[in-house]
C-alpha cells in the first residue's frame, strides 16, 4: 500500500487536500512543515512505504526548493509534487522525479497526478 506524505502548514488547505487524496488512496499522512517531513523520511519503516510527497512551495522554516533538494538527497528517486502559487516556477525544482503545478489545482487533476506519479514510481522500481 503506497503512502503519500502531504506537507502543508495551512490547516484548512491540508484538510481539504487530505480529504481529496483519501478518496483514492488509503494511506495519506499530513505534516505541517518540512522539518517534520524530513524526520519521518529518516524512519526506515515509513520511508519504505513512501511513494509520493506533495508539498507547497511556501513553507515556514525550510522553503520549498530547499526542502525538495534535501528530500531528494535522502531519497533520490522519490516522486515529489510541488503545488506553487505566485512567482515560483518549475525551474525552481530540477529533477526527473519532481512535478510542479501552480495552484489552484482541481480535485481531478490532483488525483490524476498523484496516481500517475505513484504508478510511474512503481514501474521504475520493478
Amino acid at each position: 500500500m503506497p503512502t503519500i506524505l502531504l506537507v502543508d502548514y495551512d490547516p484548512l488547505q491540508a484538510f481539504l487536500r487530505k480529504s481529496i487524496l483519501e478518496q483514492q488512496f488509503q494511506d495519506v499522512c499530513r505534516v505541517s512543515d518540512a522539518a517534520e517531513a524530513l524526520c519521518l523520511v529518516e524512519q526506515p519503516r515509513f520511508a519504505s512505504r513512501l511513494s509520493l510527497v506533495i508539498a507547497g512551495h511556501q513553507m515556514p522554516g525550510i522553503g520549498g526548493p530547499e526542502f525538495v533538494s534535501e528530500l531528494l538527497r535522502r531519497m533520490p528517486d522519490l516522486p515529489v509534487l510541488v503545488l506553487g502559487g505566485g512567482s515560483e516556477t518549475a525551474s525552481d525544482y530540477p529533477g526527473d522525479s519532481v512535478c510542479f503545478r501552480s495552484r489552484p489545482i482541481a480535485k481531478e487533476e490532483l488525483l490524476a497526478l498523484a496516481g500517475h506519479m505513484i504508478a510511474r514510481d512503481h514501474q521504475d522500481a520493478a
